[in-house]
């Protein structure tokens, strides 16, 4: 009697184990899935930029610098995106963030660029990403931390550690890109 009452309580601690690695598999895939969410907007982004660059360029010819630090933002996005490093994306987002503000500032200044349709349409569509972007990044960050805090917390822990769960990375920026904008610097 007593080897089937501990078979029993084997059976039951094997089966809330399986459902609490259930549940952290789960986690860990959501993680996935809203870090592939965001992968898709960066790319979106990444497309639409070298549109918007080009058709400045047609009435923006002494403000180089500002498109020219706009793409080299883009490129370090991409490839910090395509690596998976959170950390990078953070760093690389602030930078191109600080050049899109900057050319949308500079634009301004060509009456005839900001009455451009193609522009328009484009400013428009960066604007819609960039707002998707800031969203999906708040569902990551969200899913990170659901994560994070089940790995950490017992009994999952112990399954966690047992079939070496990671914590994730949250999506993070720096001081400057919380700081409001200094329009009179964008415009000076």
């Amino acid at each position: 009697m007593g080897f089937v009452i501990f078979l029993a309580i084997l059976a039951i601690v094997a089966v809330y184990a399986v459902g609490i690695y259930n549940g952290l598999v789960k986690l860990r895939e959501a993680v996935k899935q809203a870090w592939a969410n965001i992968d898709v907007l960066l790319v979106q982004r990444h497309d639409e930029l070298p549109k918007l660059v080009e058709t400045c360029k047609r009435y923006m010819q002494y403000e180089q610098e500002t498109l020219e630090r706009v793409m080299k933002a883009r490129a370090s996005v991409f490839q910090a995106a395509g690596r998976g490093d959170v950390a990078a994306v953070g760093a690389a987002e602030s930078a191109l963030r600080a050049g899109l503000g900057q050319l949308f500032a500079v634009v301004e200044n060509y009456p005839q660029l900001k009455a451009d349709e193609s522009f328009r349409h484009l400013q428009a569509r960066i604007t819609q990403l960039e707002e998707s972007i800031a969203d999906r990044r708040e569902l990551y960050n969200a899913a990170v931390n659901l994560n994070n805090v089940r790995i950490h917390q017992f009994p999952d822990l112990v399954v966690a550690r047992l079939f070496a769960f990671k914590e994730a990375a949250l999506l993070e920026f720096s001081e400057e890109q919380k700081r409001d904008v200094d329009m009179k610097a964008l415009f000076g």
